[in-house]
């Protein structure tokens, strides 16, 4: 069988993100569309920084999957976090918080695109399950000072799985595909 690559992203639903993270958004689908044939870009999603990299992934012929969290299932496409972007919209029943866990554990690997407490907590939770986890920075969210607690590349003492960070949202791309290629 010819299994799918599933990269997630963890990122923030803002509906005004700072533009520089909006960019790399942009930047990373584009760069992942490389390899549509062979990856399913999944997201939480959401709108913010959630949408405009679905947006670009499905424009650009890629598949994606939303796990919509349950707060979600009922709002209007007039509703900020409302996402057209979902190819194949998973409705959870569960909270923002627990469709994190979802996201985390069925991927192949995850991206942090650039967030606050929701996607920091993405992070950690690939962390755990032992995902590869590639962190964009210079994205203007708080996730960018992930860096500072783990110098080392690991989120914690137990040394579970080495976290790539880069600012170059092409590069994380290309992580992305080829650490969740060797997991799938």
């Amino acid at each position: 069988m010819n299994r799918r690559i599933l990269v997630a992203i963890g990122a923030s639903s803002d509906p005004n993100p700072p533009s520089a993270a909006a960019d790399k958004a942009r930047s990373f689908a584009r760069a992942l569309l490389r390899y549509r044939d062979e990856v399913i870009l999944m997201s939480g999603g959401d709108g913010g920084l959630m949408r405009i990299a679905c947006r670009e992934f499905v424009e650009g012929g890629g598949l994606t999957i939303g796990i919509i969290p349950v707060e979600d299932e009922v709002i209007g496409e007039d509703h900020p976090r409302y996402s057209p972007y979902n190819v194949i919209p998973i409705l959870s029943g569960m909270t923002y918080q627990m469709r994190s866990i979802t996201l985390a554990r069925s991927c192949s690997s995850m991206v942090i695109l650039g967030g606050g407490a929701g996607t920091i907590i993405e992070a950690f939770l690939a962390y755990i399950y032992a995902k590869p986890l590639i962190i964009l920075t210079r994205t203007g969210y708080p996730s960018d000072r992930l860096r500072e607690f783990c110098g080392d590349g690991y989120l914690d003492h137990r040394r579970i799985i080495k976290a790539w960070f880069t600012d170059d949202p092409v590069e994380a791309a290309e992580l992305a595909y080829s650490l969740g290629k060797a997991r799938s």
